[in-house]
């Protein structure tokens, strides 16, 4: 999947079978670990993600390595292994954060970049492969853009009836193609699917 001059960007999201990503009260409790898109990726050499999420992904990740009491509080439970792997590699690895707004970022592992046009510059730097973290409008400006190479869906058993989706913030329309679609634990199914590239 990777070529020789570029990384590949993935995301990955976990939603229910009614398509959406939180539920009206902006609640994801069918989720049982946010270490699990990870696990679906080959080995990552960078991350990507919006602004809107960023304060709370480095609050969670970072407390799962420093205070894991608070980390535990946050989930109900202690943190699984595959948590703590997470959070080590996300300690380690850079982090794009796209923002108009941010002034800084704490996180050493964390820089702000201002446009798409960056993380295009990003994306073409180095090869290996990215995780694109989210959130929903940040994968779809960077599907419009034409920089994203896979979209990676973790669907859960379970319907919802209102809230956030995908397509809420979806501008245009983006023809998918199937690569891969595996059951997993629990009844949830994992689907892979690939931009439909012209020619």
């Amino acid at each position: 999947m990777t070529s020789a001059t570029s990384r590949d960007l993935v995301a990955v999201l976990q939603m229910t079978l009614d398509g959406r990503i939180l539920d009206a009260d902006g609640g994801s409790a069918w989720v049982d670990s946010w270490a699990d898109g990870l696990e679906l990726l080959p080995p990552v050499n960078g991350f990507v993600l919006g602004a809107g999420m960023f304060s709370a992904y480095e609050q969670f990740w970072t407390a799962m390595l420093e205070d894991p009491a608070a980390a535990a509080e946050m989930l109900g439970r202690d943190p699984y292994p595959r948590e703590i792997a997470y959070a080590e590699l996300a300690a380690q690895t850079e982090h794009l954060v796209l923002s108009a707004t941010l002034a800084d970022v704490t996180w050493p592992s964390a820089r702000i970049v201002r446009s798409i046009e960056e993380i295009r510059t990003f994306k073409h730097d180095d090869v290996g492969a990215v995780y694109v973290v989210g959130g929903p409008t940040l994968i779809t400006s960077l599907l419009d853009a034409g920089l994203l190479d896979e979209l990676r869906l973790i669907v859960h058993p379970i319907l919802v009836g209102d809230g956030p989706s995908l397509t809420n913030v979806h501008r245009s329309p983006q023809h998918l193609q199937l690569v891969a679609a595996e059951p997993a634990a629990g009844g949830r199914v994992t689907l892979a699917y690939r931009p439909a590239r012209a020619g």
